[in-house]
């Protein structure tokens, strides 16, 4: 499968890591997987080169876990990117096809359990990523550890890459899905600019500006004490309403996102106590990670949900808390900012690849919605309807 490439490295950096901005690489070890050639480099070792110290053209294969890592460094360091990247990190993800492997999660000590190789222990791992963490200056011992440390999760690569082989896909597929962490790598490194003074003037006002908001919805239900809500007060207003509301196991009405938003499509009395409560869950300010350049920066976390989308703390990164909190993003004096998404892009997918004629006309409607097509042609769209009037219509179609 790999054999047209002359050379296959694996790689690996340790970085110091500060909130909000780029890493502070450390040290890297590269070794070439069919010579065994090492390559190790610390500090300014590193900071003095214009490039990296192996090939990273076409004839190579560059092999990384969790690959953004590694290329945000080469971003930093001023490096070119490698051409093709292997991820098996990636790659173990697509083989359980959304599964969780019985030994807990993805990282590369899970990998290395599910394989049956050695591996260093967690403990070991979490000190010496706490010690790259701290960045310098490092004792003569805590470089030589951390080299051998680097050098330890490079040898892993080695002994996994053949075990994987047998179960990876074609190697255009597998260089595409690994080519993604590039650009996650360069979107983290240049991270959303943000309006910071204003910021500052909402992070001052915050608790009154939650009081406000509720002040302004709860008079319809009664159901907050302060900014505080309170399940006695909402088991009054369902049974007011005569509303059959979804019991968690404890009996307590369930109140998570999803079943706020279905029941809210039943019930549409529920809308505003809905957006209420989404808003006043994700409105953590405080805790988005901002740089010193004003920018907001943090791990993508590319290919963690089980669809393969990004899933980037809803804490730290500014698209994580309420919608609104997004006017915050401001692009510098003499730039602009263009904020574009795909237009009902699983939708799309999904009809193309199911070659289904009625997804496709849907999709294909000039001047419409997919959602508000499917509907029509389930007989549920009133003639003269609009996506304003029949909103809850549309969400029940495109759920």
């Amino acid at each position: 499968m790999l054999g047209h490439f002359k050379e296959i490295w694996c790689v690996d950096f340790e970085f110091a890591v500060r909130e909000g901005e780029p890493p502070i690489p450390v040290c890297m070890v590269a070794k070439e997987f069919r010579t065994g050639r090492v390559i190790q480099l610390f500090g300014e070792q590193m900071w003095q080169r214009k490039s990296a110290p192996f090939d990273v053209g076409d004839g190579s294969l560059v092999v990384a876990f969790y690959a953004s890592a590694e290329l945000g460094c080469f971003k930093v360091l001023g490096w070119q990117f490698p051409a093709h990247i292997l991820d098996p990190y990636i790659e173990f993800k697509t083989l359980q096809n959304g599964l969780r492997p019985r030994q807990g999660g993805f990282g590369l000590l899970s990998v290395m359990i599910h394989y049956k190789l050695d591996h260093l222990s967690a403990i070991e791992k979490k000190e010496m990523q706490e010690l790259a963490a701290r960045g310098e200056p490092f004792t003569a011992e805590e470089r030589e550890a951390l080299l051998v440390y680097c050098q330890t999760d490079v040898d892993a690569l080695v002994e996994l890459l053949p075990r994987m082989m047998p179960e990876l896909d074609l190697v255009d597929r597998v260089c595409i899905r690994g080519g993604y962490m590039a650009p996650s790598a360069l979107m983290e490194n240049a991270g959303v600019p943000v309006d910071t003074p204003l910021r500052a003037l909402l992070c001052e006002n915050w608790e009154p500006l939650k009081l406000a908001m509720v002040e302004h919805i709860n008079p319809q239900y009664n159901v907050f004490e302060g900014i505080h809500f309170r399940f006695k007060l909402f088991e009054i207003w369902l049974k007011q309403h005569a509303i059959d509301w979804p019991r968690t196991p404890t009996g307590r009405p369930a109140m998570d996102y999803d079943t706020m938003r279905d029941m809210g499509m039943a019930y549409p009395e529920i809308g505003p106590l809905h957006q209420l409560k989404a808003t006043l869950g994700k409105m953590r300010l405080q805790s988005l990670a901002i740089g010193h350049d004003g920018r907001n920066r943090t791990m993508l976390s590319a290919f963690g949900a089980s669809s393969g989308r990004n899933t980037p703390s809803s804490k730290k990164y500014i698209f994580g808390p309420a919608v609104w909190l997004r006017g915050l993003i401001r692009p510098a004096p003499g730039m602009a900012l263009a904020y574009l998404d795909y237009l009902s892009e699983e939708f799309a997918i999904g009809a193309f690849l199911s070659k289904d004629p009625k997804m496709l006309q849907a999709y294909l409607a000039k001047d419409s919605d997919p959602y508000i097509e499917f509907a029509k042609m389930a007989g549920k769209w009133p003639y003269g309807a609009t996506r304003t009037s029949h909103s809850h219509v549309r969400d029940l179609f495109k759920k």
